[in-house]
């Protein structure tokens, strides 16, 4: 199959029929706040489920903070990266390059503190609160995107399970955290929708968007901007102009911002030059080797969260094989790809690799299909159940007995 070919065929033929219930068409019409409610309806169980998931979550740590004496809203909103954030909202960016390691804030992306100072300068609470509702409510909007695509390529029940796995990732606790996660989640989450929809220039907005919240967001540029051309070769004669915009507006947040970080700071390499003040540099896989490697034959005793991290890493690689082995629509598969190469092909710190592939969520679709088509309702139950109280309580593990960043 060609790669036009693949672009096409984002879902059977049977699926293309009825137009997209999601929230991206060209007017805003009263037909088209219909559409979004029913999405949001069809929607409803998975988020309702995810609410659920993540209030068991919510509740195992809080019990375990109670019996360490840890308060729980200070352990999600003002911890590691939750300050990093927050400073950046309170006194902006610094100026310099510096020589200092792992001190410098122009590694961290602008969008979440951006949003995070502008809530608050309309709302009561303190900067931390607000970052922590506005961490939940994108984890929600998440959770919906995740669905929609979803339910897009293999119907309502997959997206429901796709929307609890996701829930019940290893470390999703942060997706209720000061951090960018659930954020960038949902712009990845959308713009793939809108792209799988041909929403040309939503997908490209957003992909935009996604690149001012996290370094990873060139692999969303990378997938909508892939996308994007092969449609354009593939029309013959029809109107180009928004698939073009749309790969022209991808990497421009991600690109942008490098590139203001380069201008401050005086030289073009200025963002790669603070990531290497962060000990984060590409080496194309050796010390993420090399680490597993110490980790799963010579450690003696091997700490609990690093041989969960671990664990995910080598999962996500097995479960992106069986991405491609059920063929899956080509800007999920650049997405996810691009995602793990980043990831796995630092040298930067080890530990908050898996928090780094929650955002990853079409890796989760096998799983999510393969327990659709199970037989028996007792064991999604059991496997979900299970899943659920493991997150919750590696979560809790995570903040709470872990010394290191989540």
């Amino acid at each position: 199959m060609s790669p036009a070919a693949t672009v096409r065929a984002y879902v059977p033929a049977s699926r293309r029929t009825p137009r997209p219930t999601g929230p991206f068409r060209r007017r805003r019409t009263p037909r088209h706040r219909a559409r979004v409610l029913r999405s949001l309806r069809s929607a409803a169980p998975a988020l309702l489920a995810y609410l659920v998931v993540r209030l068991v979550g919510l509740a195992v740590l809080a019990r375990l903070a109670h019996a360490k004496g840890h308060g729980v809203w200070p352990t999600l909103a003002t911890s590691w990266d939750s300050n990093w954030y927050l400073g950046i909202a309170d006194h902006g960016y610094t100026h310099e390059l510096g020589t200092r390691v792992n001190a410098n804030n122009l590694a961290f992306f602008p969008l979440y503190p951006l949003l995070v100072k502008a809530f608050a300068a309309v709302s009561p609470g303190s900067r931390a609160s607000v970052a922590l509702v506005l961490s939940v409510g994108c984890s929600f909007v998440a959770a919906w995107g995740v669905h929609a695509v979803g339910e897009r390529l293999h119907g309502r029940r997959v997206g429901t399970l796709l929307v609890v796995l996701w829930g019940a990732f290893p470390v999703a606790v942060v997706q209720w955290m000061g951090y960018t996660e659930s954020l960038f989640t949902a712009l990845a989450a959308w713009s793939l929708y809108a792209v799988l929809t041909g929403r040309w220039l939503a997908a490209g907005v957003l992909a935009c968007l996604a690149g001012l919240a996290r370094p990873t967001g060139v692999a969303l540029a990378a997938a909508v901007m892939l996308a994007a051309l092969l449609s354009c070769r593939r029309r013959h004669g029809g109107p180009r102009a928004p698939a073009l915009v749309g790969a022209a507006l991808a990497p421009l947040g991600w690109l942008g911002f490098v590139g203001w970080v380069g201008a401050r700071v005086g030289r073009v390499d200025g963002y790669f030059a603070v990531q290497r003040l962060w000990k984060n540099e590409w080496d194309g896989g050796r010390a993420t080797v090399l680490e597993l490697r110490q980790q799963l034959f010579y450690e003696p005793r091997p700490q609990l969260f690093v041989l969960a991290v671990s664990a995910c890493l080598v999962l996500g690689v097995v479960l992106y094989a069986l991405c491609v082995a059920d063929r899956q629509p080509l800007p999920l598969l650049v997405f996810t790809g691009v995602l793990l190469l980043v990831v796995l092909g630092s040298a930067g710190v080890y530990f908050p690799r898996a928090r780094f592939l929650l955002p990853g969520f079409p890796l989760l679709l096998p799983l999510a299909l393969a327990l659709a088509r199970a037989r028996r309702r007792s064991t999604v139950a059991v496997v979900l159940t299970g899943a659920t109280m493991l997150s919750a309580w590696l979560g809790a593990h995570m903040l709470l007995v872990w010394p290191g960043p989540p």
